[in-house]
């Protein structure tokens, strides 16, 4: 079940959750008890379960499509009757649901729809309520106050800014709490109703770029607090009867008192707006939690891996951690953490991390080991669900066609009959075979809007077996019987992707040499040394060289690639590069663009600032992958060289 977990939802006390897997919603108790399947019909999708208290009983919501669109479903945890059905209310009107809030009084649900509306969705009427409504895309982290009376949530304006926003539930007046001037999002109000934190890109601390003229916001995240009330201190200012040293379990409020009504001044909302004393950094998935605040933080990387220790290494972890609003201090819990959910009481974590479901207490670290007294790893492991195929690729390919509707960037499909194109092909399910049957259906059915960038990626497409191993030349078959080493490709030093087995330190391999023996076997002279590097990408393997000028065999040892394209592609620059310098006598320079992407802009920069010095440029486009920087490579070609500096020793020892 692990491999196919969706997302998950703990209830008040997490004693267990509502887990979504495979199209289905579960509910999975934490230690020493059993699992239930809430919504799990064959050919039916269940997603985005909720869990609420309702009159001391636990409750949970999902997102269903047993009708065709979309549509609320309910039951409690301890499952239903054999006979009986989840209540099922608001289908058809709520679009396709992006996110699903349910209000902790489990009075109403918050839903974000793909068309920009924000709708209050009833729990007993089944009434459908439209709060607000974005014209910029879509609006996002849904957060009602403790006392269900306030919901908070990220309204978008143009690319890249959005505000919260906040509505009363019961008249729905809505009131800007930030105003629209960056990029606010992930709300959520404290436990004590006192206080509204966010996450917002509002830190202006510009880094100089290291290669070129350049200055970038490399780190501009940072939470934010907004006291609701007027006369409500900043939790990070000073206290009139000071800050006491711990708090006692005297002084925390029991959960039987009941819930702390949220009080908002709205006037001056936006003024009471106070920064977490920490630094700005990347931060994500802000949720409260029992006397604190959690998020996490990913570290800076590029977005190729090239600044990794070797192309090998894992990407680095993000962390969970935790603000103590009482103590002014923040707590480092968790590493390697992906995704996380807070209990309904605010003391325990529902952390998903490294392919694990795990309980963990939200007040301090989480221990190293899988099981103890304060903490567990779920066992997913007693989810048992029937599947069966061919009601699965019916839902799945209905639903894409609900999904293609509802996001195709023109609303008329671009004149083309969409219903028509699905009832054309739908007989063809009846004929499917495998799931490889089912994208080949789904390729041609995009493929009759006639658009781009319109793809079916089937989960795990890539897979992750042993690759073939290369070795970075050009090998033949010499009339000999011989298989020699015609052309061995250089390496580009700036690209880890690009190194040359070969050419690598010790290997001393040259044109001529023919290949006799790889890992101890010999080279067939029919099918040559390609069988024997099967599997060898990334492994130390010993290759055995006979001399081209008929010396002894050397034995050595080499590293195969498992992909030469970018190997082949730096030696290919260079070639062309060789060749305009030579026909232009050197005056013009040369740039090649692969694509307009992340790899097109590195390879840009790296000789930039020697071909531009040139009196003219040739920027070749050919063969351009396409992507989202072209504004960017313009802007940087398009400039001109109107000073240089140069610095001597002696100028700059008299500094």
């Amino acid at each position: 079940a692990a491999r196919w977990f969706g997302s998950a939802s703990p209830d008040h006390t997490a004693r267990g959750s509502a887990v979504a897997v495979r199209g289905a919603v579960h509910w999975v108790t934490h230690r020493s008890g059993p699992a239930r399947a809430l919504a799990a019909e064959p050919g039916v999708r269940a997603r985005l379960p909720r869990t609420f208290r309702l009159e001391g009983e636990e409750w949970v919501v999902w997102v269903t499509d047993a009708e065709g669109e979309d549509a609320l479903e309910f039951a409690p945890a301890t499952g239903l009757a054999p006979s009986a059905t989840p209540r099922r209310i608001a289908a058809g009107r709520l679009g396709r649901v992006l996110e699903l809030a349910m209000a902790p009084d489990g009075s109403r649900a918050a839903v974000a729809s793909h068309d920009g509306r924000l709708l209050l969705v009833e729990r007993e009427t089944g009434e459908v309520r439209e709060v607000d409504r974005s014209e910029y895309g879509d609006v996002s982290g849904l957060a009602f106050s403790p006392d269900s009376a306030w919901l908070a949530w990220s309204h978008p304006g143009p690319r890249p800014l959005s505000q919260l926003r906040l509505a009363s539930t019961t008249d729905l007046t809505v009131t800007e709490a930030t105003p629209l001037r960056f990029h606010d999002y992930a709300p959520a109000f404290t436990l004590d109703g006192k206080h509204l934190a966010f996450l917002s890109h509002r830190s202006f601390d510009p880094v100089y770029d290291e290669h070129v003229f350049d200055l970038a916001f490399v780190e501009s995240s940072r939470p934010y607090l907004i006291t609701l009330a007027a006369t409500t201190p900043s939790p990070f200012g000073p206290q009139r009867h000071g800050r006491p040293f711990e708090v006692s379990e005297k002084e925390e409020t029991p959960d039987s008192e009941g819930t702390p009504a949220t009080r908002i001044d709205l006037e001056g909302l936006a003024d009471r707006i106070v920064p977490f004393p920490v630094e700005a950094g990347r931060y994500t998935n802000l949720r409260a939690a029992r006397d604190g605040v959690l998020w996490l933080r990913h570290p800076v990387t590029g977005v190729l891996g090239d600044s990794r220790a070797t192309p090998d290494d894992p990407e680095p972890e993000s962390h969970l951690e935790r603000y103590d609003l009482a103590q002014q201090r923040i707590e480092h819990l968790a590493a390697g953490a992906d995704h996380f959910e807070v209990s309904g009481d605010g003391k325990r974590i529902l952390l998903w991390s490294d392919g694990k479901l795990k309980v963990v207490p939200s007040d301090r670290r989480a221990s190293a080991e899988d099981d103890g007294d304060s903490h567990i790893t779920v066992d997913l492991g007693r989810i048992r669900q029937t599947v069966d195929p061919a009601a699965e690729w019916r839902q799945m390919y209905e639903e894409t066609g609900r999904i293609m509707r509802d996001h195709f960037w023109r609303a008329d499909m671009g004149g083309v009959d969409w219903d028509g194109v699905l009832d054309r092909y739908r007989p063809v399910l009846d004929r499917l075979a495998t799931h490889d049957d089912l994208v080949d259906l789904l390729w041609e059915v995009h493929g009759e809007l006639g658009t781009s960038h319109a793809y079916v990626t089937p989960y795990g497409a890539w897979g992750d077996g042993p690759r073939q191993g290369l070795l970075g030349a050009d090998i033949s078959r010499h009339e000999d019987g011989s298989w020699r080493i015609d052309r061995i490709l250089p390496s580009e030093t700036s690209d880890p992707r690009a190194r040359s087995p070969l050419a690598a330190p010790g290997v001393a391999v040259r044109p001529g040499d023919a290949i006799v023996a790889v890992g101890g076997r010999p080279v067939d002279p029919v099918t040559g040394p390609a069988p024997l590097l099967v599997g060898t990408a990334g492994r130390p393997v010993e290759l055995t060289i006979a001399p081209a000028d008929g010396g002894e065999l050397r034995h050595t040892v080499v590293v195969p690639l498992d992909d030469e394209e970018p190997l082949r592609y730096h030696a290919w620059v260079a070639d062309r590069r060789a060749y305009v310098h030579e026909r232009s006598g050197g005056r013009l320079g040369y740039l090649h663009v692969p694509d307009m992407q992340a790899p097109g802009w590195a390879q840009i920069h790296r000789d930039l600032r020697v071909e531009v010095a040139r009196e003219g440029l040739v920027v070749d486009v050919r063969e351009n992958r396409g992507g989202h920087t072209s504004q960017l490579v313009v802007e940087k070609l398009a400039r001109r060289i109107v000073r240089s500096e140069e610095h001597t020793s002696e100028l700059q020892s008299l500094r």
